[in-house]
């Protein structure tokens, strides 16, 4: 019997048809982070005055300055009213000069906007200033309950209808909802837009990720999680760029929607998972595109490959049952999903700390994208290098460390916590790459795309507690702090109860995964010979059944020596076995031979070992 990993090595685990996924999937990552784009840069409150046009009937003739001196009043600060003007009235111009005005209303024509540093924003276009303030946060909002929605929904789906299908569907929300974002005509079918925007956000996101991990083999598997993070960051930093530029955001929208087309058209013809194919009874299907692959890679997968299926008849139940029957699953879930919930709590908390600094918008939103990319290069280095547990633990621990050291700065010293606090969330950035890789292939292909889905949940409810965190700074200016270095503390403690998986292939059912989680090793396949205790070398053929290696000898690696024009495996057998006490004297054990006595012909004296006589086969 064969499992998909042997398949995956003779078509080839990282050959150009990987490489083409990967690359028709990084594109989608790295423009996901252009959904932010009309909310992430409407931080500032924009200048601004009352529209007072009325009074230009009275003197059409007047200059700006005169007329918001006459219509707008002044701030306790000299500066002019954001909020209020004075009412109209029916006078002339002369009477207003001399009487002046002093009845004040809110602004009844809509507002007049600086437009020095945006041409026009969500707040400008739907005049979402002085009462309406704080509907900014529920557009916020909004998009962050979408994304929500959208990994609760499309994790469990791609257990039951594929990894492609829940790339896709996802990939259109994007494409569509960010067009009539960027058309709305009012705020209400905005929001609506954003929501399904983020629906789509967070069900393609971790799917992909998935898809990315099932087609990779062992040595790069960790490279598909990575380099999408890797986008993502770069995709960040691009969109800074583009805002830069275009000043307008509807316009902004637009054009970032014009490569999601592209996407949403290309989308529909990367394959699907071979692996979650085979772990639901579809073998033909799942040969076709291990084929096609290995064309693609111009390798050649031997037919006896494909006869040594096991062709799963009963499809294995999996999704939420899985992770919640079996007890080692659960408590590998729990701890996961833990750590990388206090992973993004800490990584929120500090985002939104660390852009409280002055700095100008774009160039702040620029430098975190472009300090995330040399953090996921190191997560991938660290992953090869020192496995998953230990460098989740390492980042988790050192990063709770760092942020619990800004307490020891003196308040003054803004320099110390500023590089502290961007130390610890690069860590974070490492932690939360390092976490999407460990939770692919800590489950088996049953319930793989189910616990990523669940983890990818509990990342955007940290992502909407992590503003209520900071909140508490107005108790004392230590608690936020302590809550999430703490929280994120235990989890890389916790992380010591989880296995590697460095090098392990990937679990295709309940019961190998369960194996894995508690000795941290991959299960022998059934009836290999490891199962029995041997330890065979490369290029050793099976031993038949009854044969002394059966019963606890090691097999050396077999020699190819000459004899009389043929070539015979030359094989050396070493017992494990403790040596045999000697008989009494004068006695004469069974099956041995007195000293001098030749042996019978044709026999081989029983229980020695052969050493280094050649077996002709």
């Amino acid at each position: 019997m064969v499992d998909f990993g042997d398949m995956l090595r003779a078509a080839g685990d990282f050959g150009l048809f990987q490489k083409i996924l990967l690359i028709a999937i990084w594109i989608p990552f790295l423009l996901l982070s252009f959904i932010f784009a009309s909310v992430i840069f409407v931080e500032s409150d924009p200048e601004r005055h009352c529209n007072t046009d009325w009074i230009l009937g009275a003197g059409p003739n007047l200059t700006e300055e005169e007329q918001l001196n006459l219509t707008v009043p002044r701030e306790p600060d000299g500066s002019l009213s954001r909020c209020l003007m004075y009412a109209p009235v029916n006078w002339t111009l002369d009477s207003i000069r001399q009487y002046g005005l002093n009845h004040t209303t809110a602004c009844r024509d809509g507002w007049v906007y600086d437009q020095t540093l945006y041409q026009a924003t969500i707040v400008t276009d739907f005049d979402l200033v002085c009462d309406k303030a704080n509907v900014v946060e529920v557009a916020q909002t909004v998009l962050g309950a979408g994304i929500l929605i959208g990994s609760l929904l499309f994790g469990p789906l791609g257990e039951s209808f594929g990894r492609r299908r829940t790339i896709q569907i996802p990939v259109m929300f994007l494409f569509i909802f960010t067009v009539i974002s960027g058309l709305s005509p009012n705020y209400y079918l905005y929001l609506a837009s954003q929501f399904g925007a983020g629906v789509g956000y967070g069900g393609s996101r971790m799917n992909a990720i998935v898809l990315m991990t099932e087609w990779i083999g062992i040595t790069k598997r960790s490279l598909g999680a990575c380099g999408g993070q890797f986008s993502g960051a770069a995709g960040l930093a691009c969109m800074s760029g583009i805002i830069y530029l275009i000043r307008d955001w509807r316009l902004a929208q637009l054009v970032m929607a014009a490569p999601m087309g592209l996407v949403a058209v290309y989308i529909w013809f990367i394959p699907e998972s071979a692996r979650w194919l085979l772990d639901r009874g579809r073998t033909e299907e799942a040969k076709e595109l291990i084929l096609k692959a290995a064309a693609i890679n111009r390798r050649t997968v031997p037919e006896s490959l494909f006869e040594k299926i096991a062709v799963n008849k009963t499809v294995e139940k999996g999704g939420i049952r899985v992770l919640i029957t079996s007890p080692v699953l659960r408590k590998s879930f729990l701890i996961l999903t833990l750590s990388w919930f206090a992973v993004n709590l800490t990584f929120n908390c500090l985002s939104f700390n660390v852009g409280k600094f002055g700095l100008d918008i774009f160039l702040t939103q620029m430098l975190f994208g472009i300090t995330e990319l040399p953090a996921h290069l190191l997560c991938f280095w660290l992953l090869e290098l020192a496995g998953r547990k230990l460098s989740l633990m390492f980042t988790l621990l050192v990063g709770g460390l760092v942020c619990l050291s800004i307490l020891a700065v003196p308040a003054g010293n803004a320099i110390a916590v500023t590089v502290l606090a961007i130390t610890a969330r690069i860590l974070m950035t490492v932690g939360s790459s390092i976490s999407s890789v460990y939770i692919q292939e800590l489950f088996p292909t049953s319930a793989r795309h189910t616990a990523a889905g669940l983890g990818g949940l509990a990342t955007r409810v940290a992502g909407l507690l992590a503003p209520s965190v900071n909140l508490l700074v107005v108790y004392h200016y230590s608690i936020p702090i302590s809550v999430f270095s703490s929280l994120t503390l235990l989890g890389g403690a916790l992380i010591f109860l989880l296995p590697e998986t460095r090098g392990i292939e990937l679990a295709d059912s309940t019961a190998q995964a369960e194996i894995q989680s508690r000795r941290g090793a991959p299960p022998p396949p059934r009836g290999s010979t490891a199962a029995t205790g041997l330890h065979l070398r490369h290029g050793a053929p099976p031993l038949p059944r009854g044969s002394t290696a059966a019963a606890g000898h090691h097999r050396r690696t077999p020699e190819k020596v000459p004899l009389q024009g043929r070539r015979l495996t030359v094989i050396t057998l070493r017992t494990a076995m403790p040596p045999r006490a000697p008989p009494p004297r004068g006695t004469v054990a069974a099956g041995h031979r007195p000293p001098g006595a030749p042996p019978p012909r044709g026999t081989t004296p029983a229980g020695h070992h052969l050493r280094g006589a050649p077996c002709i086969g």
